[in-house]
């Protein structure tokens, strides 16, 4: 069965655009109608990205961002809802994961680092499109965490304090802004097949067979099964959904 949702009409915003997770959301917003800012950090993919989308009868625009410059992030934005007039729907999903370090080892510049992209990022994003949906009276946001964000592991300190933050940081901002009409989730992602993931398994810091175990569903998730929650959490369907964090990790996190 196939689940469909219809955002014509709507505009789209998805950071960490031109691969994995962001891609496969921005192409599904597409699919369902919706037009879509991209924005990520490299310039050539996204490009691309926004390019295959226009290619395929879609509204879509390219948007180069670091979101851990703020300034940046509310340009684009900013040049999202210039261009389509407005905004409906976030998917703030730029994130970096470091090697595994020893908590006793690793040094503050890779913390910092952990911290500007993987929580920063995020706190720019919503702010910045707050400020467009507070305007409008409606509005839906979905922020990246993880299984990170709910359980701990070691040799992942600054990552999963990352990503522990974006859970409180999305609960709060559900509270405030519930009653102006807009809806904030995260979603907590498992071991999905992205190429972050594959870079991973290739440098030896993941390995495939332990994370399929490891779980209830005996296998990677996809960028598409992310996608397909993401959309829903930002449709009419989950109307009465805000402040929640969602694991979508084929049974990780029930252990």
């Amino acid at each position: 069965m196939s689940v469909t949702y219809d955002f014509r009409g709507k505009t789209a915003f998805v950071t960490g655009a031109s691969s994995g997770m962001g891609l496969a959301t921005a192409r599904a917003f597409a699919a369902s109608g919706a037009a879509v800012g991209l924005a990520d950090i490299d310039a050539g993919a996204v490009e691309a990205a926004a390019q295959e989308l226009t290619d395929a009868g879609h509204q879509a625009l390219a948007l180069v961002c670091d979101v851990t410059d703020e300034d940046q992030v509310a340009a684009a934005v900013d040049r999202t809802v210039q261009a389509f007039g407005r905004l409906d729907a976030a998917f703030n999903n730029a994130g970096i994961m470091p090697p595994p370090t020893d908590a006793a080892d690793e040094n503050a510049d890779q913390f910092d680092r952990v911290q500007a992209v993987n929580l920063r990022g995020i706190w720019a994003s919503m702010k910045h499109q707050l400020r467009h949906m507070r305007a409008q009276g409606s509005g839906a946001i979905v922020n990246c965490s993880s299984l990170g964000g709910l359980v701990g592991n070691p040799g992942r300190a600054a990552y999963h304090a990352s990503k522990h933050g974006v859970i409180g940081l999305t609960k709060s901002a559900a509270l405030e802004y519930g009653p102006r009409g807009i809806r904030i989730n995260a979603i907590c992602p498992g071991t999905i097949h992205t190429p972050m993931v594959d870079t991973m398994i290739a440098a030896g810091e993941l390995d495939r067979g332990q994370a399929e175990k490891g779980q209830a569903i005996d296998r990677l998730g996809t960028p598409e099964e992310i996608a397909q929650a993401v959309l829903w959490l930002c449709s009419p369907g989950a109307g009465y959904v805000t402040g929640i964090a969602l694991p979508v990790d084929g049974g990780y996190t029930a252990q």
